[in-house]
């Protein structure tokens, strides 16, 4: 098992252009692979439930099976536990995952009744930046999440620490973010999939500081996905909570919320900020 601590990111729709001519990147890509992606769970959703997903991997004619954890996070920035072994083909090993913590907890009924339910397939081009106090993967994902005959586009960056000070990762953002029309994303791959699958997006209640803005970026997320005015509305209202607290950053954001071109870099820079500051 290991722990992996990633910020994604929401690109806009000239971010990848703009991300492409970076400074940082300027040296070219370090690596670009497709992936295939299948993720499996119960007919009812039961990893869904206990905030697991467990996926298939194929990339350049080798499989890998995964099993992730939701763990903890908001404003883009997550913790999650995370189980990773190379397999023979495009089948589950289920003995492996009979092993595993999660699955003790969960019973061998799960197990068998496991069955592919989305799939992504996407192109990622992947930089590694050495830098003073630490290792960070970029990784840059273009492709498409697929589910009951409907498709999403994956337009996305997620920043992986690999040693060093997790506190690079938001720095190494906001220096993105000065050039990139970019945001703070908290829906995974494995929860838009599974939205896309159902047809259907939930949001969390909210009370807290953190939780208003993690709603928000959900509704976001979710808005990305479906064009649904209706969550637009949820993440102007959820930060504009935040805005009656007293908070000026969430009120800057839900009033850009009222533009149609809302996703640009001062939306992204202040959109950090507030998730820094609150993470923190």
């Amino acid at each position: 098992m290991s722990h992996e601590i990633e910020m994604k990111l929401a690109l806009g729709e000239s971010g990848v252009e703009r991300l492409l001519l970076h400074p940082l990147l300027r040296n070219g890509v370090d690596g670009a692979h497709h992936l295939a992606n299948t993720y499996y769970d119960t007919p009812e959703g039961d990893l869904e439930t206990a905030r697991m997903a467990l996926r298939l991997r194929r990339r350049d004619g080798s499989w890998v099976q995964t099993l992730k954890t939701s763990g903890e996070g908001s404003g883009g920035l997550s913790h999650r536990g995370e189980w990773e072994w190379p397999v023979a083909g495009d089948a589950l090993d289920r003995v492996g995952l009979a092993g595993l913590p999660p699955f003790a907890e969960l019973g061998g009924e799960v197990l068998e009744r496991l069955e592919p339910r989305f799939s992504t397939d996407f192109e990622r081009r992947l930089w590694r930046l050495e830098l003073a106090e630490a290792t960070i993967e970029i990784a840059l994902d273009q492709g498409e999440i697929r589910a009951a005959g409907r498709h999403v586009p994956i337009r996305e960056l997620e920043l992986e620490l690999k040693d060093g000070d997790p506190r690079v990762l938001w720095q190494l953002a906001r220096t993105f973010a000065e050039t990139v029309p970019l945001r703070p994303a908290d829906a995974s791959k494995a929860v838009r999939g599974s939205a896309l699958l159902s047809g259907r997006w939930t949001l969390p209640e909210a009370t807290a500081a953190s939780e208003q803005l993690h709603r928000a970026l959900l509704a976001l997320d979710a808005y990305q996905d479906t064009g649904d005015a209706e969550f637009h509305r949820q993440a102007q209202q959820a930060l504009q909570a935040m805005a009656t607290a007293g908070d000026s950053d969430a009120s800057h954001l839900a009033a850009r919320l009222a533009y149609p071109d809302w996703l640009d870099v001062g939306f992204g820079r202040t959109a950090l900020r507030l998730a820094q500051r609150l993470t923190a």
